[in-house]
């Protein structure tokens, strides 16, 4: 199977907490002989710069070493990388502008920056606006974790059409030559016949891709399931559809996404698609 994305888009802000991204950025370029686009979202204002010249300077310094630092890492790791920095006062517009441009496929972003009062169960704010906001899917990667190497995880609603979400999760897998796994999560045992109905469909669809793919149903809280799903079946990349909020003041995907991201400690992969395909999952 060809590659699946060939245009990859890494976002940092050069921190501690980028620095899973950042290598799991490289490894994929590497691993698919990818140039790799890089963003640097620089906060900045005319006001901030009038007002304080020297702490914008600063900032200005700091950002020069870190783009220092990540054209080393890249030439490390034998990856061409073509980086930009973005100044403007919203980081995650930038970002998210900054995709829209390159027309990217995948998105790479951290889980989190600073840890807050519930960083245990959210992902970072700016993080989730651009997940929200992405024209692309978006891989989003908690500061410890490594390229999959064992079993993709896709998870389904049974009350929605599941097929592009598992032909992307499946093509993921083919890729790396991993099996994969699908799961659905029902509120109630009544449902589990119609919902294996639908996962059985869509593991026949990945196995006539080539795919070694078998399948489950789980009854519960779906964000608990998923993770459970993910830890008995091995996985370590969870591959999810979004759902999004963008009203003003709020952007934020599906609850149980949400929660999936911030709990988990491998790689999410949240897929968007765009119109007029709608879909609308976990």
């Amino acid at each position: 199977m060809s590659q699946f994305f060939t245009r990859l888009l890494l976002a940092t802000e050069g921190s501690e907490f980028d620095t899973g991204a950042e290598k799991m950025a490289f490894a994929l370029a590497l691993r698919c002989q990818l140039p790799l686009s890089t963003v640097v979202p620089l906060v900045s204002n005319p006001e901030y710069e009038a007002l304080a010249p020297q702490l914008a300077a600063r900032a200005e310094q700091d950002a020069a070493q870190k783009i220092a630092k990540l054209r080393e890492q890249a030439q490390a790791a034998h990856v061409a990388i073509n980086l930009r920095v973005r100044r403007g006062e919203e980081p995650y517009l930038e970002i998210v502008e900054e995709a829209k441009s390159q027309n990217s496929e995948m998105l790479i972003i951290r889980r989190r920056g600073k840890r807050g009062l519930l960083a245990n169960l959210l992902v970072g704010e700016m993080v989730s606006k651009v997940v929200a906001h992405a024209p692309c899917h978006v891989l989003i990667v908690p500061r410890e974790a490594a390229m999959w190497s064992r079993r993709v995880l896709v998870a389904v609603d049974h009350t929605e059409d599941g097929r592009p979400i598992v032909a992307v999760a499946a093509g993921v897998a083919a890729q790396c030559g991993l099996p994969l796994h699908i799961v659905s999560v029902v509120a109630a045992e009544g449902l589990r016949a119609p919902s294996h109905a639908v996962v059985t469909q869509l593991v026949e669809q990945a196995q006539r891709e080539g795919v070694a793919a078998q399948g489950e149903v789980r009854v519960g809280k779906p964000f608990t399931e998923i993770l459970a799903a993910r830890e008995a079946s091995g996985s370590d990349l969870i591959v999810l559809g979004s759902r999004g909020d963008s009203r003003i003041g709020r952007a934020l995907v599906g609850g149980v996404a949400q929660k999936v991201m911030g709990l988990s400690e491998f790689p999410v992969l949240v897929l968007h698609f765009q119109p007029p395909t709608h879909i609308h999952t976990v």
